[in-house]
Protein backbone atom coordinates (compact mmCIF):
# COMPACT_ATOMS: atom_id res chain seq x y z
CA UNK A 1 0.00 0.00 0.00
CA UNK A 2 3.02 2.26 1.19
CA UNK A 3 4.38 1.94 -2.41
CA UNK A 4 1.32 2.79 -4.19
CA UNK A 5 0.62 5.81 -2.69
CA UNK A 6 4.90 6.74 -3.24
CA UNK A 7 4.04 5.81 -6.40
CA UNK A 8 0.91 7.50 -7.36
CA UNK A 9 2.96 11.13 -5.48
CA UNK A 10 5.73 10.31 -7.97
CA UNK A 11 3.29 10.30 -10.66
CA UNK A 12 2.07 13.26 -9.68
CA UNK A 13 5.37 14.97 -9.41
CA UNK A 14 6.29 13.65 -13.27
CA UNK A 15 3.21 14.26 -14.65
CA UNK A 16 3.39 17.75 -13.79
CA UNK A 17 7.02 18.79 -14.82
CA UNK A 18 6.73 16.79 -17.73
CA UNK A 19 4.13 19.13 -18.84
CA UNK A 20 5.96 22.05 -18.37
CA UNK A 21 8.87 20.78 -20.16
CA UNK A 22 6.22 19.46 -22.96
CA UNK A 23 5.12 23.50 -23.21
CA UNK A 24 8.07 24.98 -22.52
CA UNK A 25 10.04 23.18 -25.40
CA UNK A 26 6.91 23.07 -27.55
CA UNK A 27 6.20 27.10 -27.38
CA UNK A 28 10.21 28.02 -27.87
CA UNK A 29 10.39 25.88 -31.08
CA UNK A 30 6.90 27.70 -32.01
CA UNK A 31 7.79 31.12 -31.49
CA UNK A 32 11.56 30.38 -32.74
CA UNK A 33 10.40 29.58 -36.50
CA UNK A 34 8.35 32.79 -36.66
CA UNK A 35 4.54 31.58 -35.20
CA UNK A 36 2.74 34.53 -33.74
CA UNK A 37 2.81 34.46 -29.47
CA UNK A 38 -1.17 34.23 -29.81
CA UNK A 39 -1.44 30.83 -31.86
CA UNK A 40 1.13 29.30 -29.66
CA UNK A 41 -0.96 30.46 -26.31
CA UNK A 42 -4.03 28.92 -27.78
CA UNK A 43 -2.99 26.14 -28.87
CA UNK A 44 0.21 24.88 -27.84
CA UNK A 45 -0.02 26.35 -23.84
CA UNK A 46 -3.85 25.62 -23.84
CA UNK A 47 -3.25 22.00 -25.17
CA UNK A 48 -0.08 22.16 -22.30
CA UNK A 49 -2.14 22.28 -19.70
CA UNK A 50 -4.96 19.41 -20.48
CA UNK A 51 -1.66 17.18 -21.04
CA UNK A 52 -1.72 15.57 -17.56
CA UNK A 53 -5.27 14.71 -17.95
CA UNK A 54 -4.53 13.74 -21.69
CA UNK A 55 -1.19 11.44 -20.45
CA UNK A 56 -3.42 9.55 -17.82
CA UNK A 57 -7.35 8.95 -19.65
CA UNK A 58 -5.22 8.10 -22.53
CA UNK A 59 -3.28 5.00 -20.98
CA UNK A 60 -6.16 4.46 -18.11
CA UNK A 61 -7.98 3.31 -21.68
CA UNK A 62 -5.35 2.00 -23.56
CA UNK A 63 -4.68 -0.63 -20.54
CA UNK A 64 -8.29 -1.53 -20.34
CA UNK A 65 -9.45 1.01 -17.35
CA UNK A 66 -11.79 2.60 -18.78
CA UNK A 67 -13.38 4.21 -15.39
CA UNK A 68 -10.47 5.96 -15.01
CA UNK A 69 -10.10 7.41 -18.07
CA UNK A 70 -13.77 9.45 -17.57
CA UNK A 71 -13.68 9.87 -13.90
CA UNK A 72 -10.04 11.67 -14.46
CA UNK A 73 -12.17 14.20 -16.99
CA UNK A 74 -15.29 14.18 -15.54
CA UNK A 75 -14.04 15.10 -12.00
CA UNK A 76 -11.23 17.28 -13.55
CA UNK A 77 -13.92 19.53 -14.72
CA UNK A 78 -16.05 19.17 -11.29
CA UNK A 79 -12.77 20.08 -9.57
CA UNK A 80 -11.87 22.89 -11.57
CA UNK A 81 -14.68 25.27 -10.78
CA UNK A 82 -15.63 23.97 -7.13
CA UNK A 83 -12.53 23.63 -5.53
CA UNK A 84 -10.15 25.66 -7.96
CA UNK A 85 -12.48 28.18 -8.68
CA UNK A 86 -13.70 28.19 -4.89
CA UNK A 87 -9.96 28.41 -3.31
CA UNK A 88 -8.71 31.09 -6.04
CA UNK A 89 -11.52 33.61 -5.01
CA UNK A 90 -11.31 32.97 -1.03
CA UNK A 91 -7.26 34.19 -1.76
CA UNK A 92 -9.03 37.18 -3.49
CA UNK A 93 -12.56 37.79 -5.02
CA UNK A 94 -12.28 37.24 -9.19
CA UNK A 95 -13.25 38.71 -12.34
CA UNK A 96 -15.40 37.72 -14.79
CA UNK A 97 -15.13 38.91 -18.36
CA UNK A 98 -18.10 39.52 -20.47
CA UNK A 99 -16.60 37.32 -23.50
CA UNK A 100 -16.82 34.16 -20.91
CA UNK A 101 -20.54 34.87 -20.14
CA UNK A 102 -21.45 35.68 -23.75
CA UNK A 103 -19.28 32.82 -25.59
CA UNK A 104 -16.79 30.33 -23.79
CA UNK A 105 -19.25 28.78 -20.42
CA UNK A 106 -21.81 28.38 -22.91
CA UNK A 107 -19.22 26.33 -24.85
CA UNK A 108 -18.13 24.96 -21.89
CA UNK A 109 -21.99 23.82 -21.10
CA UNK A 110 -22.48 22.70 -24.72
CA UNK A 111 -19.10 20.32 -25.04
CA UNK A 112 -20.83 19.29 -21.34
CA UNK A 113 -24.19 18.19 -22.82
CA UNK A 114 -22.28 16.71 -25.82
CA UNK A 115 -20.66 14.41 -23.99
CA UNK A 116 -23.43 12.94 -22.18
CA UNK A 117 -25.42 12.61 -25.67
CA UNK A 118 -22.54 10.52 -26.88
CA UNK A 119 -21.84 8.34 -23.87
CA UNK A 120 -25.64 7.64 -22.66
CA UNK A 121 -25.44 4.35 -24.53
CA UNK A 122 -22.76 3.34 -22.44
CA UNK A 123 -19.55 3.91 -24.66
CA UNK A 124 -17.57 6.40 -26.43
CA UNK A 125 -17.11 5.06 -29.89
CA UNK A 126 -14.18 5.90 -32.53
CA UNK A 127 -16.73 8.18 -34.48
CA UNK A 128 -17.96 10.02 -30.62
CA UNK A 129 -13.68 10.78 -30.69
CA UNK A 130 -13.31 12.02 -34.00
CA UNK A 131 -16.15 14.05 -33.15
CA UNK A 132 -15.20 15.67 -30.19
CA UNK A 133 -11.72 16.07 -31.51
CA UNK A 134 -13.08 17.94 -34.35
CA UNK A 135 -14.94 20.03 -32.22
CA UNK A 136 -11.78 21.17 -30.04
CA UNK A 137 -9.84 21.95 -33.43
CA UNK A 138 -12.92 23.97 -34.91
CA UNK A 139 -12.75 26.04 -31.43
CA UNK A 140 -9.33 26.92 -31.54
CA UNK A 141 -9.31 28.10 -35.11
CA UNK A 142 -12.57 29.98 -33.98
CA UNK A 143 -10.09 31.59 -30.97
CA UNK A 144 -7.38 32.18 -32.87
CA UNK A 145 -9.30 34.04 -35.85
CA UNK A 146 -11.93 36.02 -33.22
CA UNK A 147 -8.73 37.10 -31.55
CA UNK A 148 -7.01 38.44 -34.10
CA UNK A 149 -9.83 40.11 -35.85
CA UNK A 150 -10.37 41.59 -32.33
CA UNK A 151 -6.88 42.42 -31.99
CA UNK A 152 -7.06 41.08 -28.32
CA UNK A 153 -4.25 43.29 -26.27
CA UNK A 154 -5.33 40.92 -23.28
CA UNK A 155 -4.22 37.86 -24.59
CA UNK A 156 -1.21 39.11 -26.58
CA UNK A 157 0.02 40.96 -23.59
CA UNK A 158 -0.56 37.67 -21.59
CA UNK A 159 2.01 35.58 -24.00
CA UNK A 160 4.16 38.75 -23.70
CA UNK A 161 6.55 35.83 -22.13
CA UNK A 162 6.51 33.42 -24.23
CA UNK A 163 8.52 36.32 -26.64
CA UNK A 164 11.05 36.94 -24.57
CA UNK A 165 12.01 33.67 -24.02
CA UNK A 166 11.79 33.28 -27.47
CA UNK A 167 14.21 35.76 -27.96
CA UNK A 168 16.93 34.13 -25.79
CA UNK A 169 19.75 32.18 -26.65
CA UNK A 170 18.17 28.87 -26.71
CA UNK A 171 19.05 25.96 -28.96
CA UNK A 172 17.24 24.15 -31.12
CA UNK A 173 18.02 21.20 -30.00
CA UNK A 174 17.44 22.15 -26.70
CA UNK A 175 14.52 23.08 -26.97
CA UNK A 176 13.74 19.82 -28.63
CA UNK A 177 15.10 18.22 -26.17
CA UNK A 178 12.81 19.65 -23.73
CA UNK A 179 10.41 18.79 -25.55
CA UNK A 180 11.23 14.97 -26.14
CA UNK A 181 11.32 15.19 -22.00
CA UNK A 182 8.36 16.23 -21.03
CA UNK A 183 6.45 13.90 -23.43
CA UNK A 184 8.89 10.75 -21.99
CA UNK A 185 7.47 12.84 -18.28
CA UNK A 186 4.09 12.47 -19.26
CA UNK A 187 3.95 8.95 -20.55
CA UNK A 188 6.20 8.03 -17.33
CA UNK A 189 4.17 10.05 -15.04
CA UNK A 190 1.08 8.80 -16.34
CA UNK A 191 2.23 5.05 -15.96
CA UNK A 192 3.29 5.31 -12.70
CA UNK A 193 0.01 7.26 -11.56
CA UNK A 194 -2.15 4.64 -13.08
CA UNK A 195 -0.49 1.44 -12.00
CA UNK A 196 -0.76 2.94 -8.36
CA UNK A 197 -4.27 4.28 -8.67
CA UNK A 198 -5.40 0.99 -9.67
CA UNK A 199 -3.48 -0.68 -7.16
CA UNK A 200 -4.72 1.17 -4.19
CA UNK A 201 -8.49 0.78 -5.59
CA UNK A 202 -8.18 -3.07 -5.89
CA UNK A 203 -6.31 -3.03 -1.87
CA UNK A 204 -9.63 -0.66 -1.10
CA UNK A 205 -11.92 -2.32 -3.08
CA UNK A 206 -12.94 1.22 -4.11
CA UNK A 207 -14.10 1.25 -7.87
CA UNK A 208 -11.35 2.83 -10.11
CA UNK A 209 -14.47 5.83 -11.14
CA UNK A 210 -14.13 6.59 -7.43
CA UNK A 211 -10.65 6.80 -7.56
CA UNK A 212 -10.50 8.29 -11.30
CA UNK A 213 -13.01 11.30 -9.74
CA UNK A 214 -11.16 12.01 -6.58
CA UNK A 215 -7.54 11.42 -6.66
CA UNK A 216 -6.69 11.40 -10.02
CA UNK A 217 -9.02 14.58 -10.74
CA UNK A 218 -7.55 16.60 -8.26
CA UNK A 219 -3.70 15.56 -8.99
CA UNK A 220 -4.39 16.40 -12.79
CA UNK A 221 -5.45 19.53 -11.84
CA UNK A 222 -2.50 20.58 -9.74
CA UNK A 223 -1.48 23.35 -12.88
CA UNK A 224 -4.54 24.66 -12.99
CA UNK A 225 -5.06 25.37 -9.46
CA UNK A 226 -1.37 26.31 -9.26
CA UNK A 227 -1.88 29.15 -12.31
CA UNK A 228 -5.41 30.27 -11.07
CA UNK A 229 -4.51 30.68 -7.25
CA UNK A 230 -1.31 32.40 -8.41
CA UNK A 231 -2.99 34.81 -10.85
CA UNK A 232 -5.20 35.74 -7.70
CA UNK A 233 -2.73 35.76 -5.75
CA UNK A 234 -0.73 38.26 -7.78
CA UNK A 235 -3.84 40.52 -8.65
CA UNK A 236 -4.38 39.21 -12.46
CA UNK A 237 -7.92 38.18 -11.01
CA UNK A 238 -9.12 37.66 -14.82
CA UNK A 239 -6.99 35.33 -15.74
CA UNK A 240 -7.79 32.27 -13.05
CA UNK A 241 -11.43 32.68 -14.29
CA UNK A 242 -10.37 31.84 -18.05
CA UNK A 243 -7.63 29.25 -17.15
CA UNK A 244 -10.55 27.36 -15.42
CA UNK A 245 -13.38 26.98 -18.37
CA UNK A 246 -10.78 26.75 -21.07
CA UNK A 247 -9.29 24.01 -19.19
CA UNK A 248 -13.08 22.43 -19.15
CA UNK A 249 -13.68 22.85 -22.65
CA UNK A 250 -10.21 21.22 -23.59
CA UNK A 251 -10.85 18.57 -21.37
CA UNK A 252 -13.92 17.47 -22.63
CA UNK A 253 -13.22 18.05 -26.50
CA UNK A 254 -9.16 17.18 -26.89
CA UNK A 255 -8.77 14.64 -23.92
CA UNK A 256 -12.09 12.28 -24.21
CA UNK A 257 -11.78 12.94 -27.67
CA UNK A 258 -8.27 11.69 -28.67
CA UNK A 259 -8.72 9.28 -26.12
CA UNK A 260 -11.61 7.75 -27.53
CA UNK A 261 -9.29 7.86 -30.87
CA UNK A 262 -6.83 6.02 -29.22
CA UNK A 263 -8.65 3.31 -27.81
CA UNK A 264 -10.33 2.93 -31.29
CA UNK A 265 -13.82 3.38 -29.43
CA UNK A 266 -13.02 1.48 -26.54
CA UNK A 267 -13.95 3.49 -23.96
CA UNK A 268 -17.05 1.90 -21.81
CA UNK A 269 -19.25 4.43 -19.74
CA UNK A 270 -20.28 2.94 -16.87
CA UNK A 271 -23.95 3.44 -15.43
CA UNK A 272 -22.96 5.11 -12.19
CA UNK A 273 -21.22 8.03 -13.96
CA UNK A 274 -23.96 8.37 -16.51
CA UNK A 275 -26.42 8.54 -13.51
CA UNK A 276 -24.61 10.47 -11.12
CA UNK A 277 -21.18 12.60 -12.08
CA UNK A 278 -21.85 13.74 -15.44
CA UNK A 279 -25.36 14.92 -14.70
CA UNK A 280 -23.51 17.14 -11.71
CA UNK A 281 -20.65 17.85 -14.17
CA UNK A 282 -23.59 19.59 -16.21
CA UNK A 283 -24.98 21.14 -13.20
CA UNK A 284 -21.69 22.84 -12.28
CA UNK A 285 -21.40 24.20 -16.02
CA UNK A 286 -24.92 25.16 -15.41
CA UNK A 287 -24.49 27.50 -12.53
CA UNK A 288 -21.09 29.05 -13.80
CA UNK A 289 -23.61 31.19 -16.02
CA UNK A 290 -25.83 32.82 -13.37
CA UNK A 291 -22.65 32.93 -10.51
CA UNK A 292 -20.66 34.45 -13.09
CA UNK A 293 -22.84 36.98 -14.53
CA UNK A 294 -24.28 37.91 -11.01
CA UNK A 295 -21.64 41.14 -10.72
CA UNK A 296 -19.16 39.98 -13.08
CA UNK A 297 -17.34 38.44 -9.86
CA UNK A 298 -16.38 35.50 -8.08
CA UNK A 299 -16.67 37.15 -4.72
CA UNK A 300 -15.70 35.11 -1.84
CA UNK A 301 -18.74 33.87 -0.21
CA UNK A 302 -19.29 32.22 -3.77
CA UNK A 303 -15.88 30.62 -3.31
CA UNK A 304 -16.76 29.38 -0.21
CA UNK A 305 -19.65 28.05 -1.64
CA UNK A 306 -18.22 25.97 -4.22
CA UNK A 307 -15.45 24.78 -2.10
CA UNK A 308 -18.32 23.41 0.65
CA UNK A 309 -20.32 22.15 -2.03
CA UNK A 310 -16.84 20.13 -3.60
CA UNK A 311 -16.74 19.26 0.04
CA UNK A 312 -19.94 18.08 0.18
CA UNK A 313 -19.58 15.60 -3.42
CA UNK A 314 -16.19 14.20 -2.27
CA UNK A 315 -17.63 13.15 0.92
CA UNK A 316 -20.69 11.55 -1.00
CA UNK A 317 -18.07 9.51 -3.05
CA UNK A 318 -15.94 8.47 -0.31
CA UNK A 319 -18.84 7.18 2.02
CA UNK A 320 -20.47 5.65 -0.87
CA UNK A 321 -17.61 4.16 -1.36
CA UNK A 322 -17.62 2.41 1.47
CA UNK A 323 -20.91 1.15 1.62
CA UNK A 324 -21.83 3.98 4.23
CA UNK A 325 -25.89 4.43 4.64
CA UNK A 326 -24.78 8.03 5.33
CA UNK A 327 -24.30 8.18 1.27
CA UNK A 328 -27.72 7.67 0.36
CA UNK A 329 -28.88 10.12 2.82
CA UNK A 330 -26.51 12.60 1.68
CA UNK A 331 -27.68 11.51 -2.43
CA UNK A 332 -31.30 12.60 -1.23
CA UNK A 333 -30.88 15.60 0.89
CA UNK A 334 -29.09 16.88 -1.94
CA UNK A 335 -31.86 16.25 -4.41
CA UNK A 336 -34.54 17.18 -2.42
CA UNK A 337 -33.49 20.25 -0.29
CA UNK A 338 -29.74 21.59 -0.83
CA UNK A 339 -30.45 21.43 -4.78
CA UNK A 340 -33.77 23.42 -5.21
CA UNK A 341 -32.60 26.09 -2.06
CA UNK A 342 -29.02 26.25 -4.50
CA UNK A 343 -30.79 26.92 -7.89
CA UNK A 344 -33.34 29.40 -5.82
CA UNK A 345 -30.53 31.64 -3.79
CA UNK A 346 -28.64 31.40 -7.13
CA UNK A 347 -31.58 32.94 -8.99
CA UNK A 348 -32.39 35.25 -6.03
CA UNK A 349 -28.94 36.69 -6.60
CA UNK A 350 -28.38 36.95 -10.34
CA UNK A 351 -31.80 38.93 -10.78
CA UNK A 352 -30.73 41.21 -8.14
CA UNK A 353 -27.56 41.95 -9.52
CA UNK A 354 -29.30 42.53 -12.72
CA UNK A 355 -31.69 44.90 -11.38
CA UNK A 356 -28.59 46.74 -9.98
CA UNK A 357 -27.12 46.60 -13.10
CA UNK A 358 -30.90 48.23 -14.71
CA UNK A 359 -30.48 50.61 -12.38
CA UNK A 360 -27.23 51.93 -12.59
Amino acid sequence: MLVDVVMIIAGFVVLVLGADWLVKGASRLALAVGIAPLVVGLTVVAFGTSAPELAVSVTSALGGEADLAVGNVVGSNIANVLLILGVSALVAPLIVHQQLIRLDVPIMVGASVLFYVLAVDGKLSLWDGILLSGCVIAYVVFLIVESRAEKNAVVLAEYDELTEEAGRPHSTLGNVAWLVVGMLGLVAGSQLLVIGAVSVATTLGVSELVIGLTVLAIGTSLPELATSIIAAYKGERDIAVGNVVGSNIFNLLSVLGFTGIASWGQVPVSADAIRVDVPIMIGVALLCMPMFRGGYEITRAKGALFVASYVYYVAYLVLGAAHSPVAAWLEQAAVTCLLPLLVIGTLVVFLRDIRRERRA
